[in-house]
């Protein structure tokens, strides 16, 4: 570490429990351990592109632990390499590489090297860095599970356990009022958030991007169930989920954002279209942005503050542009360049989809 004195750490994209604990992490190691100073970049790459970044004592990083969100902000907008800076005539965003003035703060606080935390996008700004000489180490963080060649991130578990919770509220008024009950929930392209969610809860059908569905199988296997006695249907749905031959809900587009497309919308289409084909009484709950909030399970802690470690074990060595991943259980890094811009999606023979299938659980395929 003789040659970094001062680090600086930035949360990208999307927030989700267990940020704080990285920071936590990253932060006191490096003051504790290594003597190296901490400095926060406030809201992702738009701090670096507006040069908001400040010192961070032992005290800032204090009880942050089980803190959901980010004491740094964050922001999925501000890519340095394709930045929005104004509305053009024709009413859409004009975009400007704004890395030169990154690298400029960067070189005016004199930050040796950054600890980058975030997703596919925020690893997709981070590459960018890399090649033009910033050192970074990256810690994935999703919802979603999606990122390349890491088994796990932190701040899905939390994320399971809260579509979990409402899925089970959920089959109670099911039950009650005998309705076919839909629950929409986030991990874009990626079904994972909803497959682990829907087996912890027992859901009836469950409904993922990796497997297009056949509109017919859905209804009978409602049907089914009523014939059978079972007077309602949990149906968990992934917001990319599409029917075969189909296309994805988009619930609006978003310009000046790097992924400008924002899923949704999946589950007010279905209820529909099972009501009338069934003739059952279908309603649908969208989770959203609750999916994202609230304090981090305990395993997200315990995972948030190994990945900060070493991520810090990383800087000490001279491992730069390398993210910290979990493979075969083990702590280990991948470059950062073999992630960005990637998503990692569920394959169509995971165990987990074969012991659903194997409890009855329907995937709407016929």
């Amino acid at each position: 570490m003789k040659d970094i004195r001062r680090i600086g750490i930035m949360t990208g994209g999307g927030d989700c429990p267990g940020l704080n604990a990285v920071i936590r992490a990253v932060a006191k190691t490096a003051m504790s351990m290594y003597g190296v100073e901490a400095y926060g970049i406030e809201d992702g790459f738009l701090g670096l592109i507006e040069n908001r970044i400040h010192p961070l004592t032992y005290d800032d990083v204090s009880n942050i632990l089980t803190r959901g969100g980010t004491i740094l902000g964050t922001s999925n907008k501000a890519d340095p390499a394709r930045f929005a800076v104004r509305v053009g005539a024709d009413g859409k965003p004009v975009f400007e590489d704004m890395t030169p003035k990154v690298l400029a703060n960067v070189e005016a606080h004199k930050l040796d090297a950054i600890v980058c935390i975030g997703g596919d996008g925020t690893m997709t700004g981070a590459a960018n860095l890399c090649r033009h000489g910033v050192r970074i180490v990256g810690v994935p963080k999703t919802i979603d599970n999606d990122l390349m060649h890491t088994e796990i991130t932190f701040g899905f578990q939390t994320a399971v356990a809260t579509a979990t919770d409402a899925l089970d509220k959920i089959h109670t008024t099911a039950s009650s009022h005998h309705r076919v009950m839909l629950v929409e929930i986030m991990g874009r392209n990626a079904g994972w958030l909803t497959l682990e969610s829907g087996i912890a809860s027992g859901a009836d059908i469950i409904l993922i991007p990796e497997i297009p569905y056949e509109l017919d199988a859905v209804c009978e296997a409602c049907l089914r169930r009523s014939r059978h006695g079972k007077k309602f249907t949990i149906v968990a749905v992934s917001e990319g989920a599409r029917a075969r031959g189909g296309g994805q809900v988009i619930q609006r587009i978003v310009p000046d954002s790097p992924d400008p497309v924002r899923l949704g919308g999946i589950a007010h289409v279905l209820v529909d279209q099972i009501a009338q084909r069934t003739g059952l009484e279908v309603r649908a709950t969208v989770l959203g942005h609750v999916q994202r909030g609230g304090t981090p399970v305990a395993c997200d802690r315990v995972l948030a503050t190994r990945f900060g470690f070493h991520a810090m074990e990383l800087l000490a060595a001279g491992r730069f542009n390398e993210l910290v991943v979990m493979q075969n259980s083990q702590l280990t890094s991948v470059p950062i360049e073999s992630v960005a811009g990637k998503q990692r999606l569920v394959p169509a023979d995971h165990p987990l989809i074969a012991a659903a299938r194997a409890v009855g659980t329907s995937f709407g395929e016929k």
